[in-house]
């Protein structure tokens, strides 16, 4: 009996180490795919939890040569405002209209620098596990130190929502759309 529990145990270990080692180049694959592109768009529907209150946004994202811009879409009071971060900074745009995107963690974290964090994530972080929901992969990346990222991918690795997790917090869901 012994004997087959170490069997079935060490089975199982070879199985769940095949499984991250092919993830592992699918997450390099796409790594390398997103570090060569400097054309991504997307949509995401952005709640942020701070400790006294949670906020929510729909944002797009428009990356290419000269930085990323983030336009609000809602609410629809400051839809139209945008931030260009680039080489010289970042700018807001917009009239007189002020967005709140105080920092949900010590180290920057707002809902604003969620999205560049999460394409930060997933060209540069760090495979620290995987595993499928239903038809749905889960990549948890580390992207730095304080920030942990995961991410549920399609079978073509086009991502659907992530959850960026700071201090042991998840701080902000994203419900993704749009993807290009």
């Amino acid at each position: 009996m012994k004997k087959l529990c170490l069997l079935v145990l060490c089975l199982a270990l070879l199985l769940t180490g095949c499984g991250s080692g092919r993830e592992a180049e699918r997450q390099q694959q796409l790594a390398e795919e997103l570090r060569a592109r400097r054309d991504l768009h997307f949509t995401a529907d952005v709640r942020a939890e701070y400790p006294d209150k949670t906020v929510s946004y729909r944002l797009s994202y428009e990356e290419d040569e000269e930085g990323c811009t983030i336009r609000v879409a809602e609410p629809e009071a400051i839809g139209g405002v945008s931030v260009h971060l680039g080489p010289d900074g970042a700018q807001l745009r917009f009239e007189e209209i002020s967005l709140d995107t105080g920092p949900l963690d010590r180290y920057g974290l707002s809902p604003l620098s969620a999205l560049p964090a999460l394409t930060r994530a997933l060209r540069e972080g760090h495979l620290e596990s995987a595993w499928t929901e239903g038809e749905l992969t889960v990549w948890e990346l580390i992207a730095g130190d304080h920030l942990t990222v995961q991410v549920w991918l399609d079978a073509e690795l086009v991502p659907q929502r992530a959850e960026l997790i700071s201090d042991g917090r998840v701080s902000v869901f994203l419900e993704l759309s749009d993807w290009e």
